[in-house]
């Protein structure tokens, strides 16, 4: 009796596709899409288009095109949604600095800088997809990514390279000739940290799975093993009284206690984090001024509105100015809020675009995150699995706590809106932080006899 004969069409019908044509249709949209915003900010203010649009035009472009053509021949299995979504995320993001550079100075060095920002995070997202071709190859460093995550942590501590900027120490300055510039090392040591956990909890998820009693219904695990996340607890309040940031502590604790939580899949580890949570906020709120003030600042911004209230009391007057359609963009005052280009930028949007645009970017960063999740679920080994939910993760932790703050639904952090924001070492990171789901979704995708070609840990 022969075989059933397999004819090439069948098998070419069951082989996954690698869809790099459909990003590139959605590249060139998300393009269009954010040369569209800079035209219509430029048409406002000037009346004209500039040469900045020129030179936006063209960088964007190249920069677009690079990733592209590195994701057709080094991951030429990945999602072929993140990318697209990104890209008109930093291109509606350079649009508006380009906007609040000209309601601030026509001569503003924001949107140049960022641009060149964009060209450098483009350059590592290459070389993440070129220098790790086999994301388990991570797995191997986890206990050095620890040490480096906390070196990076520690270093705006130091004397002589370290800087306070707007109250918090995050900061890191460098001097190259007659040009200095300042970094937040905070950002790389998200990313390293992820890999840390990841590496971490694969191996020990079985143990901090066990329960030794149950309280209310919550399975608690034994003493011995309470260790890890008293640790990640120490670590984030370390930060938060040495370097006065509250946004890397309340985040670097939060992606611990979820990456547990996936890893263990025990109810009881977020009943822990939360009983940690308030019991370091109560005792920051108590022992530091800084702490009180952002808790004051929340509770009521116009009681000071002059003063400390400023900043989100002019936020907030921006939202309601801008209503549910906004009021166009370059066509409103996001200026007035201080340092609307880093930390308040969504409120510029908000104002300019109205609660539309703001739902429509944060429905962009909510598929950012569902691709995320789908290429963890998808991934076949347990340690890609953990990355790629740390990684989305972290991105819908810092998204929810800027546009938190920003809103007055939570106190001020200080983070960046990831894609949007001003910034290098925002900027920097989270483009690296796609390269690396962009590599484990090849994996996830890539057929079976190809991933097993791979190296392993």
């Amino acid at each position: 009796m022969t075989a059933p004969t397999i004819s090439p069409a069948a098998i070419d019908a069951k082989r996954p596709k690698r869809r790099r044509g459909t990003e590139f249709g959605l590249l060139l949209f998300a393009y269009v899409i954010s040369l569209a915003a800079f035209v219509q900010v430029e048409l406002v203010i000037h009346d004209r288009v500039t040469g900045d649009f020129v030179r936006f035009a063209v960088v964007f472009a190249l920069g677009l095109l690079a990733a592209h053509i590195a994701l057709r021949l080094l991951a030429p299995y990945a999602d072929p949604i993140l990318l697209p979504v990104v890209a008109l995320l930093n291109g509606l993001g350079l649009s508006m600095i380009h906007r609040l550079d000209l309601a601030a100075n026509p001569n503003g060095s924001d949107f140049p800088t960022q641009l060149w920002w964009f060209v450098l995070a483009v350059g590592l997202f290459i070389a993440v997809l070129l220098f790790i071709r086999d994301h388990r190859i991570l797995q191997r460093y986890t206990y050095t990514a620890m040490l480096v995550g906390l070196g990076l942590l520690i270093l705006p501590l130091l004397p002589g390279i370290g800087a306070e900027i707007n109250g918090a120490r995050i900061w890191i300055r460098a001097s190259l000739g007659s040009h200095s510039f300042s970094f937040q090392p905070a950002e790389i040591a998200k990313l390293v940290l992820i890999v840390f956990f990841a590496g971490y909890l694969v191996v020990k998820r079985d143990v901090l799975a066990l329960a030794k009693s149950r309280v209310l219904g919550v399975d608690l695990p034994r003493g011995r093993d309470l260790g890890p996340i008293l640790v990640a607890w120490a670590a984030s309040l370390a930060v938060l009284v040495f370097e006065q940031d509250l946004g890397t502590s309340l985040l670097f604790f939060g992606l611990f206690v979820a990456m547990l939580y996936i890893a263990t899949e025990r109810r009881s580890w977020i009943f822990i984090g939360a009983i940690l949570f308030i019991t370091g906020a109560f005792a920051a709120y108590q022992m530091f001024d800084h702490v009180q003030l952002r808790v004051s600042i929340w509770i009521d911004p116009f009681k000071d509105e002059a003063v400390s209230g400023f900043q989100i009391a002019q936020s907030l007057y921006g939202f309601a100015s801008g209503g549910m359609l906004g009021v166009g963009l370059g066509q409103g005052h996001p200026d007035f809020v201080p340092f609307a280009s880093t930390d308040f930028i969504m409120a510029a949007f908000g104002e300019e675009l109205g609660l539309t645009g703001v739902m429509a970017l944060l429905v962009l960063y909510a598929i950012v995150i569902e691709r995320g999740m789908r290429t963890a679920i998808a991934c076949r080994d347990p340690f890609g699995k953990l990355l790629a939910a740390g990684l989305s993760t972290a991105v819908g932790l810092q998204v929810f706590v800027v546009v938190g703050g920003v809103t007055k639904l939570i106190p001020l952090t200080g983070l960046t809106t990831p894609f949007l924001s001003y910034g290098g070492s925002s900027l920097i990171a989270n483009w690296a932080l796609i390269a690396l789901l962009l590599r484990i979704s090849d994996a996830a995708r890539r057929p079976t006899a190809a991933v097993t070609q791979g190296s392993s840990p």
